[in-house]
């Protein structure tokens, strides 16, 4: 009598559990989830942000046509200055091997087996830089 109200309570068990599909579904709408939760995401994802959003500009700080004409005529104006020294002191020759100073820079330009190799030194920070122009 035992055995068969153990096999009976062993029968009804099974008759008796219940279960169902595990099944996932994304919050995210990119993934196939419901789109409701957008608002709730790019709100979410503003708040935790901590980035400003700054808009480039030019050199001046604004981004108008009058500050970009400026920009634009002060590096006309700057290039061609370069350009008139560049020519004072290397003459219509171009560079040659040699050694220049330039305010605080000091340069060294020697040709070598790979070319030409300009040596750039800072003499008031200290900081180095080479150049190699090959042939």
């Amino acid at each position: 009598m035992k055995t068969f109200f153990i096999t009976l309570i062993f029968f009804s068990g099974i008759f008796l559990a219940k279960s169902q599909q595990l099944v996932y579904k994304p919050i995210n709408p990119a993934f196939g989830g419901d789109t409701f939760n957008y608002q709730w995401l790019l709100s979410s994802a503003s708040a935790q942000n901590q980035f400003d959003d700054k808009v480039t500009t030019g050199a001046t700080g604004n981004s108008g046509s009058l500050s970009n004409f400026t920009d634009s005529l002060n590096r006309q104006i700057l290039s061609e200055l370069s350009r008139k020294l560049f020519q004072d002191q290397f003459g219509t020759g171009g560079v040659q091997a040699g050694n220049y100073m330039f305010g605080s820079l000091y340069l060294q330009i020697t040709n070598t087996g790979q070319g030409m190799m300009i040596s750039i030194l800072d003499t008031v920070t200290g900081e180095q830089s080479e150049i190699v122009i090959p042939k």
